[in-house]
């Protein structure tokens, strides 16, 4: 029986394919260092403080899942969460919503009758609160929002000073007020990436469906929508984790107050670090909440990832 041989050429076109696939790797390890050095150990670090009681000082008692057992029955941690969801409407669902809108508007109708200079210059003005400090741009909405600040002032010069309040020194509208922040601040950024977005839309599509008698809304619903999908998972993702992680402006704003109205868990996390000492349980609350942005992460990555093969199989 003949043995066949992989003549020589082969052979080494095949050793030096695979040593230039082994060399892209040495491009990762760069990165894969910096990774263990910035996230990696400090994670390592965090987790096993959370198992610790320790004030900052002396030596850490181990204590196992202590912290967590009192942390999953600490109202104030489950008060954070429920603003958090207050956030994740602020800094996601109507950030995207509006952008979206926004965008389309826009591109499809103020680029079209005026210039698209005009639309970029208004895309440029929606993404002016992205740009700026977060802890800058919370300063000056407490300056305006605070009793004698702009905003009330503004109430009393148009005949409406019966409404002046403090709008962050009240429970029930300092939340509010926070989330109406947040949206001003957060706005830009869905209206920059869906514009980018509907530039590499065919404009062929609108054209046709222009041709067939279809209206603004009927485009925007079956053909903008569908486009621009895999950026609407992009925005929402990046928003939601932004919003679960979000501190710069409750820390300016509020400080959590009035009575954790605008308490969050990053900002929980911080008090309870570094204001009250208790390093512990301080990590505990960081570990739970990255542990629920990887899970949230990994399921809006599944959800793209399932859309994606689904537009292919169709």
């Amino acid at each position: 029986m003949a043995v066949t041989e992989t003549p020589a050429p082969r052979r080494a076109e095949k050793r030096k394919r695979g040593g230039g696939r082994a060399g892209y790797w040495l491009y990762l390890i760069p990165g894969a260092v910096l990774f263990i050095l910035v996230i990696g150990l400090p994670l390592a670090g965090t987790l096993y403080l959370s198992l610790t009681k320790w004030s900052g000082v002396g030596d850490p008692t181990f204590i196992g899942f202590d912290n967590y057992t009192r942390l999953f029955q600490d109202e104030v941690f489950w008060t954070s969460f429920k603003n958090t969801v207050a956030m994740i409407v602020a800094m996601v669902v109507a950030p995207t919503l509006f952008g979206l809108l926004l965008a389309a508007t826009l591109f499809d109708v103020i680029g079209r009758k005026f210039k698209p200079r005009t639309a970029s210059a208004l895309r440029a003005i929606f993404y002016l609160p992205q740009v700026l400090p977060v802890v800058v741009a919370g300063i000056v909405w407490g300056w305006i929002l605070r009793p004698d600040g702009a905003f009330n002032s503004l109430l009393d010069s148009i005949g409406l000073g019966a409404l002046r309040h403090d709008w962050l020194g009240d429970p029930n509208t300092a939340l509010p007020s926070v989330m109406a922040v947040m949206i001003w601040v957060q706005i830009g950024y869905p209206v920059v990436v869906f514009m980018a977005a509907l530039q590499r839309v065919d404009p062929e599509l609108y054209e046709a469906a222009e041709v067939d008698g279809a209206n603004w809304w009927h485009r925007f619903r079956s053909i903008t929508l569908a486009q621009i999908r895999p950026e609407t998972f992009v925005v929402a993702l990046t928003c939601t984790i932004a919003a679960l992680k979000v501190f710069g402006p409750v820390f300016a704003l509020t400080r959590g107050g009035p009575e954790n109205a605008t308490n969050v868990p990053s900002y929980f996390a911080y008090f309870t670090f570094f204001k009250k000492l208790q390093v512990g349980y301080g990590s505990a609350i960081s570990t739970v909440l990255t542990l629920i942005i990887i899970i949230v992460a990994a399921v809006f990555i599944y959800l793209q990832y399932r859309s994606e093969r689904q537009d292919r199989e169709v």
